[in-house]
């Protein structure tokens, strides 16, 4: 099918790009480089040099064959986004294209606006955009676990059942996200919501845990390939940053008490869940929600297995527990369903030994490009 990704830069964009294409989608990719901007503006530059989307689609029709058509420029401006979807008429679109940060969305007032014009303006602008130019077309939007919070009750996928006073009636299950940034995810969904009970859009919302990993099928056997692998505290997920660290000779950031718990993921997780919602796309005038991750842990769970496996590959890895700037709770009951992927038949990747030693082998090789001071920012919540 005919398949749009926007913020087809990023960290799961790109990779989501060659997985769809060498499946034999027709990908067109958008994106204005905010994630490179912002990282400049904060000086934490991902591990490796990235090449711009243009490089990144010649190289990948060199290994491969397959053209990645792409537009750059600004998805809040009409103007944009009415050429884009008049050039490329989508059947389904993916919508990666947001600020992906709740430490930066905490940074500041600035950052605090950004982030909420940006995601918001982007989501409305994606609606209006499917309700015009292709309004049978399938939306996958990527939300965020962290939409759920932590209550202490059983999360379900998506939708709650409630029983009150005798009646009963089915909700979106209840949100209290932990930072701006999961708060604007909150918002997309209700936005999202709306839009479907009032013109009838398909979409499906996956609500994605932290991803973690640099390799996949398509850029196995060449790194010009990889995503973007940032390891700083702005925009580095918890395990691909305890790697980093580990390798550095920096001890781990454990936060607080480290019992906050999370579902987590492979990228080529994300890749096969996101290639499975379009593949069996939600009927019209549904909002279908999945919770896309493969397994929870703890973050004293995850220093402990990067612990564990450094020492195996000789790093003498130290972890050191911090006061936590973030408001969260550091202990909590925890237990999401996600059953709706595995039922379209994800077969999940684990958090083996051996994969996250295949991490740290790949960090390893580039360990003169880590920059120590990028690592720890201290950005609070309060």
């Amino acid at each position: 099918m005919r398949i749009l990704i926007l913020g087809g830069d990023g960290y799961l964009g790109w990779p989501t790009a060659m997985h769809l294409t060498a499946k034999g989608h027709k990908v067109a990719v958008v994106d204005n480089y905010l994630r490179r901007h912002l990282c400049r503006e904060e000086d934490v530059e991902p591990l490796f040099d990235v090449p711009n989307l243009h490089k990144r689609a010649d190289l990948w029709k060199a290994v491969s064959g397959y053209d990645v058509p792409m537009f750059i420029g600004d998805l809040r401006e009409w103007d944009f986004v009415e050429q884009v979807f008049k050039d490329f008429t989508p059947e389904a679109i993916i919508h990666y294209a947001e600020q992906p940060s709740a430490p930066y969305s905490m940074l500041n007032r600035r950052a605090a606006m950004l982030t909420l014009q940006n995601n918001l303006d982007v989501t409305a602008n994606v609606v209006f955009a499917v309700k015009e130019f292709c309004p049978g077309a399938h939306i996958v939007k990527i939300g965020t676990m962290g939409e759920y919070g932590t209550p202490d009750i059983d999360i379900e996928e998506g939708w709650i059942d409630i029983k009150h006073k005798g009646r009963e009636h089915r909700f979106l299950y209840p949100r209290q996200a932990g930072s701006l940034y999961h708060t604007t995810k909150v918002m997309d969904t209700d936005l999202l919501w709306f839009y479907v009970r009032m013109w009838g859009i398909r979409v499906t919302d996956l609500m994605q845990g932290p991803v973690y990993g640099l390799i996949t099928e398509e850029n196995e056997k060449d790194e010009r390939l990889f995503p973007f692998f940032n390891y700083d505290e702005i925009f580095g997920t918890v395990l691909n940053r305890f790697v980093v660290q580990a390798v550095a000779g920096y001890p781990l950031t454990v936060y607080g008490k480290g019992g906050q718990t999370r579902g987590y993921l492979n990228i080529k997780d994300t890749l096969n869940c996101v290639r499975l919602s379009l593949e069996n796309p939600a009927k019209e005038g549904e909002l279908r929600i999945f919770n896309q991750f493969v397994e929870t842990f703890s973050v004293n769970e995850l220093a402990d297995k990067v612990q564990q496996v450094g020492k195996g590959l000789g790093l003498p890895v130290e972890v050191k527990a911090l006061e936590n700037p973030r408001k969260e709770a550091e202990n909590h009951y925890y237990n999401p369903s996600h059953t709706g992927l595995l039922e379209l038949g994800l077969e999940p990747n684990y958090l083996t030994d051996d994969v996250l030693a295949q991490m740290m082998e790949t960090v390893i090789q580039h360990k003169d490009a880590i920059d120590k001071n990028a690592i720890f920012r201290g950005v609070r919540w309060e």
